[in-house]
């Protein structure tokens, strides 16, 4: 698919406040779970060399593959669904997909957050369709429980559970660095003086604790939301004061009301379209400018990128 055909699939989906789901298992005839599709590229049958890369048996990744001279890193997400950052030393060849001898593993190319990995699974299933308002929050997804790993959740078409799999999650738990450059990064920025507040909205609790973390470094108030809906529960009480909010931070993907939902109704309203919007996503690829402005957002920014943060606060609210 070309880079502008995906951005007019993904518009049209958000702007009816759509989604699509890639359901997978983990385990033969086990529980349903989901990733967006355009977080993926692909699903493969994968029979090739894995060159291992740590001999481990805590490692969450099995190694690098190649596929089409594309050279990727291979995590096994039943490994990181037993993964504990609290236990890191724990033996997790034990939770590795289950295959029988000679059959082929079966990959998903992911690309989000500027990286492409290859994750494997047990089986991809069919793609699902839905309103964002048939998407539930997880309960207990900030525990310490495999919930840990998983943002929200609806029904299969039969009506059985489907969960969503929260991926920038893994990502963080699989790549610890990731957080360490943004450590170094965070070190780079500059204090902000404003009265002006920022809202926050993102439903992958990882995600909100590293936002937090920047605006506070940045020194801006800021509220947060779990999802767009409760943000425009705020922002449209009578007894919110509008004009001290500067800039809005909002996910596309989110249950109840999705980013662009979230954008949509801001635009249309003369109260509020006046507030900068900024979309802070993992969707990667040169297309994410046209995105942005295909759903009229003001910026749009790498998933939680310190930098890019701070830049786009001093444009508007400095």
């Amino acid at each position: 698919m070309s880079n502008l055909a995906k951005i007019d699939q993904v518009t049209n989906l958000h702007r009816n406040n759509e989604l699509q789901l890639l359901c997978f298992r983990l385990e033969k005839d086990k529980d349903l779970y989901a990733v967006n599709v355009f977080k993926i590229r692909e699903v493969v049958k994968y029979r090739g060399n894995i060159t291992v890369v740590s001999h481990e048996s805590s490692s969450l990744v099995e190694g690098l593959i190649t596929i089409r001279e594309l050279t990727i890193p291979l995590i096994d997400m039943r490994k990181w669904f037993h993964y504990d950052s609290r236990m890191k030393e724990k033996n997790l060849k034990e939770y590795a997909i289950k295959r029988e001898e000679g059959e082929d593993d079966i990959i998903m190319i992911c690309e989000f957050s500027r990286w492409t990995v290859g994750v494997r699974i047990y089986e991809a299933d069919r793609i699902l369709n839905k309103k964002w308002t048939e998407i539930e929050q997880s309960a207990g997804i900030g525990g310490a429980t495999q919930n840990s790993k998983l943002v929200s959740r609806t029904r299969y078409f039969d009506g059985s559970l489907v969960q969503v799999v929260d991926i920038e999650k893994m990502l963080v738990d699989v790549f610890p660095w990731i957080e360490s450059e943004k450590e170094e990064e965070m070190r780079q920025i500059r204090e902000l003086h404003t009265t002006k507040e920022v809202l926050l909205a993102d439903d992958s609790p990882s995600v909100l604790k590293t936002m937090q973390n920047i605006l506070d470094r940045i020194g801006v108030e800021h509220k947060d939301f779990v999802n767009g809906q409760k943000l425009l529960n705020y922002i449209f009480d009578p007894r919110t004061d509008v004009e001290k909010i500067g800039m809005i931070i909002t996910d596309l993907e989110m249950p109840e009301a999705s980013g662009f939902e979230v954008i949509k109704q801001l635009k249309a309203n003369s109260k509020t379209a006046h507030l900068p919007i900024v979309v802070n996503s993992s969707m990667s690829g040169s297309s994410n400018e046209e995105m942005a402005r295909s759903l009229n957002a003001d910026e749009f920014i790498s998933k939680s990128n310190p930098i890019e943060i701070e830049e786009v606060m001093r444009r508007h609210l400095a």
